[in-house]
């Protein structure tokens, strides 16, 4: 069967490359100002603060949901090294992460029991469900153009909200250290989504449409994590 790709076959003036399908979906899934209210009333200082707290206890669920997801992806593309290696990085971060949100949960006074306890909202848990239908049956590298689009955008809300933190919310820095992470640019991370796309490209595995799908799909339901949130 043909793949969707074809316009990377060798000898093709419009061959795609990793880097301007990278910056492509970045560019094209990145969220306008009017997007995200809740992330402009916290910028202003005008979200309750009790947004935090919910914030937490979801984002805990959500971590520890993706690292779940982002191990199998690695498992699958086992016989891809780039690949794999983009996962693998990927599901060590969110475990620094979580190591990272136990400042903001102490913050906000949320102990083993609350965070056990907690009832999760839908619309802050479909982006992790959603991952996880990801990891189940699509092309990883497929994926990996998905996630760095919705890993910048979700990295200039992290910046914005650390920023307002600390300048509207007078939060100590262990409890910015989640949003730190996620707001700093991760260098290693691009190097490692380029050679895994490369890879894709090479092996004929990438299908930018389907990639492009992924990519908005997962940011419309990060959307609804904000939107769920601010409820």
């Amino acid at each position: 069967m043909a793949r969707e790709n074809d316009a990377s076959a060798p000898g093709r003036a419009d061959t795609p490359t990793a880097d301007g399908i990278l910056a492509a979906a970045v560019r094209e899934q990145a969220p306008g100002a009017a997007d995200i209210p809740l992330v402009a009333r916290i910028a202003a200082g005008e979200a309750p603060r009790e947004v935090f707290t919910v914030l937490a206890l979801e984002q805990h669920q959500i971590i520890t949901a993706d690292r779940g997801s982002f191990r199998h992806l690695a498992r699958r593309a086992d016989g891809d090294p780039p690949v794999a290696a983009f996962f693998e990085a990927v599901a060590e971060g969110e475990s620094m992460a979580l190591g990272a949100l136990s400042g903001l949960e102490e913050t906000c006074g949320l102990d083993a029991d609350a965070l056990r306890e907690h009832e999760p909202r839908a619309g802050c848990q479909a982006y992790p469900s959603y991952v996880a239908r990801l990891a189940l049956e699509a092309e990883p590298a497929d994926v990996v153009i998905a996630l760095t689009a919705n890993f910048a955008a979700w990295g200039g809300c992290c910046a914005t909200v650390a920023h307002a933190l600390r300048g509207r919310y007078g939060f100590p820095d262990a409890a910015c250290a989640f949003f730190d992470f996620f707001a700093e640019p991760a260098a290693e991370l691009a190097v490692l989504a380029q050679a895994a796309v490369r890879h894709g490209l090479d092996a004929s595995r990438v299908t930018p449409r389907l990639a492009h799908r992924y990519g908005r799909l997962l940011q419309e339901y990060e959307l609804m994590f904000w939107t769920a949130l601010a409820e």
